[in-house]
């Protein structure tokens, strides 16, 4: 219940670490204010048990791009807005699914997911959340590259490190 209280308030702050860094991508997560776990340390731990055959599946996917080929588009589903970089993993017939943000070829923000157990992740509460949250932070990046409080730098998000930013 307390995840659901970060969604549904107006003005969550969160901010993004670095999960990894190869030579062909940049993986990163968001981390809510007062939260222990990422929301990616979340979706693992949670789905590790019972869904550990579609987690591997995505997580596998995950380590390709970050040694093979970089975050690129045909491996992400679009969700959310066109507008918005919003994305998930995987693809393929598994119901479990990872939201991101998709920032470039380089950059992938993985936020947190679950079992797509209904047509659109609108109809699941939980999910909707999770893509609401990133495709308010999508739009936070954004403003903060246009103010130049942040950059993007090849693989990685330079000006980060004790950033907060208002969802």
């Amino acid at each position: 219940m307390h995840k659901e209280i970060l969604y549904t308030t107006n003005m969550a702050k969160a901010r993004i670490q670095e999960v990894a860094q190869t030579d062909k991508a940049g993986l990163f997560t968001i981390c809510f204010e007062g939260e222990s776990y990422s929301e990616f340390q979340k979706f693992i731990v949670e789905h590790s048990d019972a869904y550990s055959k579609d987690l591997n599946i995505i997580l596998s996917a995950i380590q390709h791009m970050l040694n093979t080929s970089g975050m690129l588009e045909r491996y992400f589903r679009p969700e959310g807005k066109m507008s918005d970089g919003v994305c998930a993993l995987p693809i393929e017939t598994s119901k479990l699914r990872l939201y991101c943000v998709r920032v470039n070829d380089n950059i992938l923000i993985a936020g947190n997911g679950g079992v797509k157990n209904t047509a659109r992740y609108e109809q699941n509460e939980k999910l909707n959340g999770y893509v609401i949250s990133l495709q308010k932070l999508d739009k936070a990046i954004k403003v903060a590259l246009k103010k130049g409080t942040i950059t993007i730098e090849g693989k990685t998000i330079e000006g980060i490190d004790n950033k907060n930013f208002d969802l």
